[in-house]
């Protein structure tokens, strides 16, 4: 828990100071990528985590990934320059992609399945808190003290974390023999993936799709990941077994997790900014708002989990959750923004994504063998990281392509002085003028039309029970 709440303040408490870190550091043209690049490095290594788990113990992954986390944050506090902190930050996503998905693999190791419902609601508390006092002490300490704590403050948590896991897993079981690494592949592996991410983040960011430095990363991340597969099929001890992909409950669960982030990712820019543009409301009042839907997903977590506790069954309260947000989106897509319904509606997004998020997890978790446990965690997380990466990108450019037909007159094109126009006639109408909250509803019934194919895959889910075995377990008991 020390260490999910580690990983998890980080995600929110950066982003509100990163506009004063801008104009104090200078080169406005980085800014984005503080924030980027650390999602491409977490994305990129986390696979690679779940593997090395399995080979050299949790113990001793998950203490590399705090202390490099750690060394990384001191760089962050003591960049000079923003692309000093892009840096620093990249090598500090580098670490936090191993923070969360460990602690989850530990919890599969010491919890049994029938009771890995109730921890999973320990956990959805440490989100809840780490949402709603993220983004307040990353205000505070920017404003009255200076942006560099936001990054000294991990200190003290990180060592805490540290000290318990050098501490308490000592028991954890370690893979017995020499380990083989497939250095080849996880060299094609970062490459690859770093190769697919970084134009998707230029496209949520403006760049045009068809940019031709776009499709050229395009292109290099095709080749170096069909050769990565080619060296996994290959190689005795793949990072990422191609196996795992002909396990049906495998392959639907991380679709889960994929679909469930592209739109919780995407909502989470969306909704403030469609607040911003048709409501005027301020980046602070706009953030307020997403409250309904940030703190009803550790509470459906936390309830899923309760009930997982005391009957076993995971199958139920994943269909209501996708259920839920298809129903919760198509209602944001007919409402007003400011409107109670559209406040429910959140709430009901929220609960929805609350039940798929830990009962995806165990179910995956109990349809591999023990030794792959590390791994088959890592991937949801992978698909997780990368279904957030992908919803962005595209929901924007829908936004940015349909917010085109409401420009003010006299502006031509969507840059920063474009949108900045858009914004101040939102704010001089006081949200009378609901001209460009057309484009908002067109993308929330898009992402609605995707939160679709959730239902088609729950179908693929079997109804197990946590103390039943989802397949075969050929393990002998240690």
């Amino acid at each position: 828990m020390m260490t999910i709440l580690l990983g998890a303040l980080d995600q929110t408490i950066v982003s509100v100071a990163v506009p004063t870190i801008a104009r104090q550091l200078g080169g406005f043209e980085w800014m984005a990528w503080v924030i980027s690049g650390y999602l491409i490095a977490s994305t990129a290594v986390t696979p690679l985590y779940g593997k090395f788990s399995d080979l050299f113990g949790r113990r001793k992954v998950m203490s590399f990934a705090i202390l490099l986390f750690l060394i990384a944050s001191v760089a962050c506090a003591l960049a000079q320059t923003l692309p000093q902190l892009v840096i620093a930050r990249v090598l500090q996503g580098a670490g936090g992609g191993g923070l969360i998905t460990m602690a989850q693999s530990v919890i599969a190791d010491v919890v049994p399945l029938r009771e890995r419902g109730r921890y999973q609601s320990y956990i959805s508390i440490v989100w809840a808190v780490a949402s709603m006092l993220g983004p307040v002490v990353g205000g505070v300490l920017t404003e009255y003290l200076s942006w560099p704590w936001i990054f000294w403050i991990n200190l003290p948590v990180g060592l805490v974390a540290l000290m318990l896991v050098r501490s308490s897993l000592g028991a954890l079981p370690v893979s017995r023999g020499t380990p083989k690494i497939d250095g080849v592949g996880a060299l094609l592996l970062l490459s690859g993936l770093t190769a697919f991410l970084i134009p998707i983040t230029r496209v949520g960011q403006g760049t045009p799709w068809n940019d031709a430095a776009n499709a050229v990363g395009w292109a290099i991340a095709l080749v170096l990941l069909a050769l990565f597969i080619v060296q996994q099929r290959r190689h005795p001890d793949a990072i990422v077994p191609m196996a795992l992909f002909g396990n049906r409950i495998v392959v639907a669960c991380c679709a889960l997790l994929f679909v469930c982030f592209f739109n919780f990712i995407a909502l989470s820019v969306l909704v403030p900014l469609r607040l911003q543009l048709v409501a005027g409301y301020s980046a602070a009042d706009a953030g307020l708002y997403l409250l309904p839907m940030t703190l009803s997903i550790p509470a459906a977590a936390f309830l899923s989990g309760r009930w997982l506790y005391r009957t076993g069954r995971v199958l139920p309260a994943q269909r209501l959750g996708v259920l839920l947000v298809p129903l919760g989106l198509a209602t944001l897509g007919f409402t007003a923004p400011t409107s109670v319904l559209a406040a429910v509606a959140l709430v009901v997004i929220g609960i929805g994504m609350g039940l798929q998020m830990p009962t995806t997890l165990i179910t995956v978790q109990q349809s591999v063998p023990r030794a792959q446990v590390g791994t088959v965690t890592a991937l949801t997380a992978f698909f997780r990281l990368l279904g957030g990466a992908i919803g962005i990108a595209v929901l924007s450019s829908i936004a940015l392509l349909f917010l085109r037909e409401h420009l003010p007159s006299g502006v031509n094109s969507l840059s920063g002085e474009g949108l900045g126009a858009m914004l101040d006639a939102a704010r001089a109408s006081h949200g009378t003028s609901t001209g460009s909250d057309d484009a908002f509803r067109r993308v929330m019934h898009v992402s609605a039309f995707v939160s679709l194919i959730s239902l088609w895959l729950v179908t693929r889910l079997p109804d197990v029970r946590l103390h039943d075995a989802a397949v075969p377990n050929t393990e002998k008991p240690a």
